[in-house]
Formats: structure tokens, C-alpha cells, sequence
């Protein structure tokens, strides 16, 4: 009777194993890229995505590693959001989120610093915490436009320096001295080099166009490429050893952070502790993704930097992707979105000009 009992328990334990599923990954091309950070308990995505992904420029044009300050470019963020809110009468954006041409406006107007001259970290706290800053941001912004009076650069550098310290008018590196506009120079960097694309049909396709999602709260203009371009976009991109800043949706029953992976699916992956199957994809068309688009099924809410391309055990593509969320909750830091989910769920990439195919350049008018 204990051999049948022990029998029948391993053929539950064999029948339980074998039920589980793990999506397991092979890197094909996969990019330089410096070590995963965390933006911790911030909504500051958008700059730590780009950060790496210009990171990842520098190691690419043989400029070596570099530890870039996010929190730099947030701060000068700010203050560039808070003018424009006074000047929309409390209209604006004056919330944590932004996208990644912001980035590069900061660099170009502003420069940029090493992490070493300004980690932005001026409170009891050993990671980025906003909770307070935000609350002030909002508060201060709001008094301004109440009293019809722009906001005195006392004040806002007042509270900026209260969380995120004061800016160094001057910062030595590896033995030199610079400016922020200095340093960034020395990196060789060049705003004109760096273009975002997106892909709906509520605009015409081959033109500059706007896109109408709250972080783009300065209404930058995007490359507009139908969706079969746009992915050739991507993947010429890594296949040429370039990388991509993404900003998509991640708010979705297939994104399983937990499981590396994001797929397109109705399956609720996000709270499953294992998995018992792969999960069932949803193709993609132009239609289908615009549709997603206007119903607000598809948001901006989170960007990561495409590093790679990859291809699960059933010779699936995927994409390398880069998270900013530390490397606690999963290891690496990184994770796999699908073919079928970058399709569906990006909302705009920034790329170099050069990574992108010669007849799509032409088409876009882009030199």
C-alpha cells in the first residue's frame, strides 16, 4: 500500500511539473548596454530609458561607459513643464511622466552631467523617492497660476534643490573640469542625429506628426511610418548595432514581469505564479493597433530600451529589452517582449537617423 501511495504522489509531482511552462530564450543580436539602474519610486521611466539608450550610443561610437545623471535631465524637465503649465493656464503637465525627446532637449539646451556630479538623491533615502517632490511641483505650479504671477526661479529651484540637491555650476571628471553644456559636447552627441517614429492612421503616413498622449505635453512632432516600416525600423536598427528607446504600454494582461516576457494576449499572465501553457498571441494588424489606440486600450505608461532580438524554444522572434526597475524582481533586469506586442503596444521609438533603412529615410525626407 506505501508503494502505491509513494507511486501515486510522484505521478501527481511528474504530472504537476509537466504542466508548468517556462518561456526560455536564445539572444541572436544583442547590443552593448550599461548595467541595469532602478528609478525606484519615481515615474521617471522616460529619462532612465533614454539615459540608457544614449549610454548605449557612446559605447557604440567608442566613447567608452559612462554613468549618466537622470536626475539632471528630470530637474531641468521640470522647470521647462512648470513655465509651460503657468503659460497654459494650469493646463499643462506638471506630473512625473515625459517621453524620450526630452531627453535629448535637456542635452541640446542645457547639457548633461555625469551620475557622479549629480546623483539627484537629497533626502533620507538610499534610492529615488518623488512622492514629496511631485506634491510640490503640483502645489507651486498651481499658486502661480492663481496669483497670474510666473513662477520666480527662486522658487522652483528652491524646491528642486530641496529633493534632488543643487546643481554644480562646475564638476571635475576623471581629472578634467567642466560645465554640464561642456560635458555634453565632449560626448559628441548630436540632437539632429536623434528622431522619434510612431505608426496611426489618424495622421497621414511619410509625415511629421503629432501625437496626442498627455506626456507628450510639449507637443513634439513624430515621423508617422505605416506598421510593417515601422518594425523594419527596429530591427534594422539592432541588426546594424544601434539600440531603441521605446515608450509603450505595459499595463497589459501579457505583460508577466515576473516571467520575462510580454506578449500579446487576453491571458492574465501578470499575477500568475507559474504558468501551465504558452499563452495564446493575438496578431496584429494597422487596424487592430490603431483601434487599441483610440479606445484607450493602448496608453503610454512605461518606457524600456530595445537592446536585442532574441527567439524562444519554439523559434519565436522577440525583443531584448532593458528595464530601469533594478534587478531585484527578476535578476537581470531584463525582459522579452514579443513580435506580436511591439506591434500592438508601442505608442513611439527615438532612434538615430542612421538606423534607419536608407529608402525609409527618403520617404520621411530625413538627410
Amino acid at each position: 500500500m506505501k508503494k502505491i501511495f509513494l507511486m501515486a504522489a510522484m505521478l501527481c509531482a511528474c504530472v504537476a511539473a509537466s504542466a508548468q511552462y517556462k518561456y526560455e530564450f536564445t539572444d541572436v543580436k544583442v547590443n552593448p548596454a550599461t548595467p541595469v539602474k532602478n528609478q525606484a519610486n519615481t515615474g521617471t521611466c522616460w529619462c532612465f530609458a533614454t539615459v540608457s539608450f544614449l549610454e548605449s550610443e557612446l559605447l557604440r561610437t567608442g566613447k567608452g561607459e559612462y554613468d549618466l545623471s537622470e536626475m539632471f535631465i528630470v530637474r531641468n524637465n521640470y522647470i521647462r513643464r512648470m513655465n509651460d503649465n503657468y503659460l497654459r493656464r494650469g493646463r499643462g503637465n506638471v506630473s512625473q511622466g515625459s517621453i524620450a525627446h526630452m531627453n535629448i532637449w535637456v542635452m541640446d539646451n542645457v547639457g548633461l552631467m555625469p551620475e557622479s556630479a549629480y546623483d539627484g538623491i537629497n533626502y533620507d533615502s538610499p534610492t529615488h523617492n518623488h512622492g514629496d517632490l511631485a506634491k510640490w511641483v503640483k502645489t507651486v505650479s498651481d499658486a502661480a497660476v492663481e496669483m497670474r504671477k510666473p513662477l520666480p526661479a527662486e522658487i522652483t529651484n528652491g524646491v528642486l534643490d530641496a529633493y534632488l540637491g543643487e546643481v554644480p555650476e562646475t564638476f571635475t571628471y576623471n581629472g578634467k573640469e567642466y560645465t554640464a553644456k561642456s560635458f555634453a559636447e565632449s560626448l559628441g552627441l548630436k540632437a539632429e542625429d536623434y528622431v522619434e517614429l510612431t505608426s496611426f492612421t489618424h495622421h497621414p503616413f511619410y509625415e511629421l506628426i503629432p501625437v496626442e498622449i498627455p506626456d507628450n505635453w510639449d507637443h513634439a512632432m513624430m515621423y508617422n511610418l505605416p506598421l510593417d516600416e515601422f518594425m523594419k525600423v527596429i530591427d534594422n536598427a539592432i541588426n546594424t548595432g544601434y539600440t531603441v528607446a521605446w515608450d509603450g504600454d505595459v499595463s497589459e494582461s501579457g505583460y508577466a514581469f515576473q516571467h520575462h516576457v510580454a506578449v500579446n494576449t487576453d491571458e492574465d499572465l501578470r499575477k500568475a505564479e507559474t504558468l501551465t501553457a504558452k499563452a495564446v498571441e493575438k496578431p496584429v494588424t494597422q487596424q487592430s493597433r490603431q483601434a487599441s489606440f483610440e479606445t484607450f486600450t493602448t496608453t503610454d505608461d512605461h518606457l524600456e530600451h530595445i537592446v536585442g532580438i532574441a527567439k524562444d524554444q519554439d523559434g519565436v522572434k522577440y525583443y531584448k529589452v532593458k528595464n530601469s526597475w533594478g534587478t531585484q524582481r527578476n535578476g537581470t533586469g531584463y525582459h522579452y517582449f514579443s513580435e506580436e506586442y511591439v506591434k500592438g503596444k508601442t505608442i513611439s521609438i527615438l532612434v538615430h537617423k542612421n538606423s534607419i533603412p536608407k529608402d525609409l529615410r527618403t520617404k520621411l525626407g530625413i538627410k
